[in-house]
């Protein structure tokens, strides 16, 4: 495969190439044909030649050999002809007896052709002169054309073989990505297409290792999670088994029901990050926000606006911003949504403490608490805000965490495509 995609290349290349070659000697024959280039050195080969043998009167001179020598020297073809149309002398094949001049004529292919030049000698002989060949001195078409395509063909050969070069090192590198090796990274060589394509495979295998690692790290979470509820439910089971208590009791359902709403809360977060389809429908986010926000007594400043998605994930969303707000915020709170040509945005505000600079992109990654928050039992287990974003960046959006003017905390999340 590799190396027909070489002899593709190269084939091109080379064949590109020598099809310029040829056109332009084409080109360049029409050009010093219709110049008069051509028939203007066949006249003065004609007169060189008819002055030498004009003025070599001695007798037993080999006419023959004299034309051909001066025809050689010339790269000309000649004949000498007697005022009667008997052939003298000639070089190369003989050509017909005529006394035209040098106009040009079409050839085969519709190629300008020169008939030749004729010439009256002073004694009644007529001089012949046609086009020639100096083998001696000049390549002929063929070799000239074999040498343009050995030319072509060593220019082409470090072009053809760096591109392929290139591509294989990106294919090793797809190879090694699907073999598991996620840190596998390819060179970025040049500003071409194949350079774009390198970037994108590193970028891609970037995004790989990166949600590899926080898949990692989220099961690495989650497990430590599940055992503290697991735990409280097993003693709480072993105590009611000795004396039934209500109290007891209650708290194993609060167990059970914060076993219920991580999974719930896992599973959401695995369809989000597999980008599986959901159920879209058409939503009254206003609507929906003043629903939630009545839960928890909280006004609203928004405008009618609608977005195509999963109802139940833009519950979840608002549901999860407002309850960290009145968890983690204290006081009063504020929320609105707007609506511009790209999307919808979303904010929640509280008066609360804020969260440290440092701390407002950590807080939206899976499992982590703030200082002082991680043994709280109303604190939850840390994957409210983390599916905050996943659920706007599943949307085309995204979420922050921003500082409030006068203290406090603001959450702004942009969500695309309205209805």
């Amino acid at each position: 495969m590799r190396s027909r995609l070489f002899l593709q290349i190269y084939g091109s290349v080379v064949g590109a190439a020598l099809l310029v070659g040829i056109g332009v000697a084409v080109i360049g024959w029409h050009s010093f044909l219709r110049g008069d280039r051509a028939p203007r050195f066949l006249e003065r080969s004609a007169a060189e030649i008819a002055s030498r043998l004009e003025g070599d009167p001695r007798e037993g001179v080999d006419l023959a050999e004299q034309l051909r020598r001066e025809a050689d020297r010339l790269g000309v073809r000649a004949s000498l002809w007697s005022d009667e149309g008997e052939r003298i002398a000639s070089t190369g094949p003989p050509r017909p007896n005529g006394r035209r001049g040098p106009a040009l004529e079409r050839g085969r292919w519709g190629m300008p052709r020169i008939p030749g030049v004729t010439v009256e000698l002073g004694d009644g002989r007529w001089l012949r002169i046609h086009p020639g060949h100096r083998r001696s001195r000049r390549p002929g078409p063929l070799v000239s054309l074999a040498l343009l395509g050995g030319a072509i063909a060593l220019g082409a050969y470090p072009v053809s073989r760096r591109i392929v070069r290139r591509l294989e090192r990106l294919e090793r590198g797809v190879e090694q990505l699907g073999e598991g090796d996620l840190g596998v990274r390819v060179p970025v060589e040049g500003s071409d297409e194949v350079a774009s394509l390198a970037r994108s495979f590193n970028r891609a295998a970037e995004r790989i290792e990166s949600a590899n690692a926080a898949r990692s790290r989220m099961l690495a979470s989650a497990s430590h999670e599940l055992r503290t509820p697991l735990a409280r439910l097993r003693v709480a089971l072993e105590l009611l088994s000795r004396s039934p208590r209500e109290d007891l009791r209650a708290e194993a359902e609060r167990d059970i029901a914060e076993l219920d709403a991580l999974i719930e809360d896992l599973l959401l977060a695995g369809r989000l990050q597999s980008d599986a389809p959901v159920a879209a429908e058409s939503v009254a986010f206003d609507e929906l926000l003043r629903e939630e926000a009545a839960r928890f007594d909280v006004s609203v400043e928004a405008v009618p606006c609608s977005l195509r998605g999963s109802r139940r994930d833009f519950q979840r969303l608002v549901r999860n911003l407002l309850d960290n707000a009145r968890r983690h915020g204290g006081g009063a709170l504020e929320t609105g949504v707007a609506a511009d040509a790209e999307g919808l945005r979303l904010w929640v505000a509280d008066r609360g403490p804020g969260v440290p600079e440092a701390e407002r992109e950590r807080i939206f990654e899976p499992f982590y608490r703030p200082t002082g928050h991680s043994e709280a039992r109303d604190g939850g287990v840390g994957l409210g805000l983390s599916l905050v974003r996943e659920i706007a960046r599943f949307y085309g959006g995204d979420a922050r965490c921003l500082a409030r003017e006068g203290g406090g905390t603001r959450f702004e999340v942009t969500l695309r495509g309205l209805a």
